[in-house]
């Protein structure tokens, strides 16, 4: 199987990884990529959200399968031009992917599908946004209605803060805080079969302890040891099937990646959001464990045929991701530092740790590897427990020199029974 992935994050990065060691994908190839996909796949360049650029690659490369990595293309309908061309593709249509897309069309799925969530108000005016935020309460939690990249969410003590965000957005979801822990549980579906991942835990705070500022992700871990044995099965059944369902139902099918974010409430599981694809840093984890070969649950997916594959095989490791970040993320970061220590953590820590690339690019003057973003490297490792996951992460973390770079020394701590 040829294989063409869209995107150039460690999501995509994890993607590779994975596919490259898949025995049955006979080429690789990742558009635009990064200096750590270039490793494993042939690079090249595109737009990603030109869905004709994309679909005419893939065309040329003769994929038999393309995987659209990150929420824009999809959202841009890049998924629709490529299977107009009759290639195989791993992702939503734009209609579909609308479900990341707009908070309130999740809600208004969640609602007719009898999903539970957390009780909210669609906002456009002022007077809407005070309203809702009394109406509510601290601790608010205010959402861009549009994508945002992870970063469109804020759960502050402080109204003013809430209001301050909630003004700089056309459209905005408020709604009521939702306690207890957060799951992100994945989930493949070709619109009527949906197949679960193992779940995850991600950290979204920029710094330990949970403070600072929200991000895109600064580490996850897998699996968790502290959920019900029953989450997966309940969530499948009240949460992932009734909202394949429902889309289908309107006739817009979600074939690709669905992701429940979930709080474990004391009410019972509640859906914080839905993105339409691939969530990072969690993939870097769970694909850390996954034992089926993938090209084959992804071509599954594309293809309507989920219901034949067999059961997911899955690794009785632990995986444990930690994101470096580049100086002043999740604020505008500096770029063009050169990385060291990635030879080093190649040679000594695999294959139980390894780096997977974000944010980097090669520098065509010195042939350094250069940061070229906010989170530059994911550094993913597996162990018998997470414990062990977590020391070698943190081993290989130390290899590898930044200037000015920041991540968290608390990643899967509390759930490895270290704090």
């Amino acid at each position: 199987m040829k294989v063409l992935v869209i995107g150039g994050g460690a999501r995509e990065h994890a993607l590779c990884r994975s596919l490259s060691l898949d025995p049955d994908v006979t080429a690789l190839h990742c558009a635009p990529g990064n200096a750590g996909i270039a490793e494993v796949a042939e690079l090249h360049t595109v737009d990603a959200v030109d869905g004709a650029a994309v679909a005419d690659l893939a065309q040329r490369l003769e994929a038999d399968l393309v995987v659209v990595g990150p929420e824009a293309p999809l959202v841009a309908g890049v998924a629709d031009a490529v299977r107009e061309r009759g290639v195989p593709v791993f992702g939503p249509s734009a209609q579909a992917a609308v479900l990341e897309g707009s908070k309130a069309f999740a809600k208004d799925v969640m609602a007719a599908a009898g999903v539970p969530t957390a009780r909210s108000y669609l906002c456009t005016t002022p007077a809407e946004i005070d309203a809702a935020l009394d109406a509510f309460g601290a601790p608010y939690v205010v959402k861009d209605d549009g994508l945002a990249a992870g970063k469109g969410v804020v759960v502050t003590e402080d109204v003013e803060t809430a209001r301050a965000h909630a003004l700089a957005c056309d459209r905005v979801v408020i709604e009521e805080f939702l306690d207890g822990p957060e799951v992100s549980l994945f989930a493949v579906t070709d619109g009527e079969t949906v197949v679960p991942l193992q779940p995850a835990q991600d950290f979204k705070r920029a710094h330990d302890a949970d403070e600072g500022p929200n991000t895109g992700g600064m580490g996850a871990y897998s699996p968790l040891p502290w959920a019900d044995p029953k989450l997966v099965d309940e969530v499948l059944q009240t949460v992932l099937q009734p909202t394949v369902d429902e889309l289908r139902r309107r006739g817009t099918p979600f074939s690709g990646l669905l992701y429940a974010g979930l709080a474990i409430t004391s009410r019972g599981v509640r859906v914080i959001e839905f993105n339409a694809r691939f969530g990072d840093p969690e993939t870097q984890v769970v694909l850390a464990r996954l034992r089926t070969p993938l090209s084959a649950l992804l071509h599954a997916a594309a293809t309507g045929t989920l219901a034949a594959l067999p059961p997911l095989r899955w690794s009785d490791d632990a995986a444990v991701t930690v994101v470096v970040a580049s100086h002043n993320y999740p604020g505008t970061p500096r770029t063009g530092d050169p990385i060291g220590g990635l030879t080093e953590v190649a040679e000594q820590d695999a294959p139980g740790a390894y780096v997977l690339h974000a944010g980097t690019k090669k520098d065509d003057a010195t042939g350094e590897v250069v940061s070229a973003g906010g989170r530059v490297l994911s550094v993913t490792a597996t162990g018998p427990d997470l414990a062990a996951a977590r020391e070698r992460a943190y081993r290989a973390l130390g290899r590898i020199t930044l200037d000015g770079s920041h991540h968290r020394t608390d990643i899967a701590a509390r759930a490895a029974g270290e704090s």
